[in-house]
């Protein structure tokens, strides 16, 4: 999953058009780079756009916004095929954008 926090998204929105492109396909090369583990991909919409639902009372209660009040949201997720961990660490420190990736087996 790609972490984003407030600090990279501001400095995203600060930057110049051209640096925005160059961020842009920084990520796009990473893609085509990794394309023959890459099962699947997404960019999630952004954070104003959640809806949760929380379950751990005795009535589901649905409210706007994010799992939880944070710094950081995912931002988007790729599904990978690897050996193991090791070599999906590999991918992840190569990733050009978010500052955070977290990494979970799926099951």
């Amino acid at each position: 999953m790609f972490i984003e926090t407030e600090r990279f998204a501001r400095e995203l929105a600060a930057m110049g058009e051209l640096e925005q492109q160059a961020a842009y396909e920084a990520v796009g090369r990473w893609f085509a780079d990794n394309a023959d583990k890459i099962t699947h991909h997404t960019h999630l919409a952004p954070v104003h756009t959640a809806t949760t639902m929380r379950l751990d009372q005795a009535e589901p209660v649905i409210t706007d916004g994010p799992y939880l009040e944070g710094k950081e949201v995912v931002s988007g997720f790729a599904e990978v095929e690897v050996a193991d961990l090791d070599e999906a660490l590999k991918i992840a420190r190569s990733w050009p954008a978010c500052p955070i990736v977290e990494i979970r087996p799926a099951s």
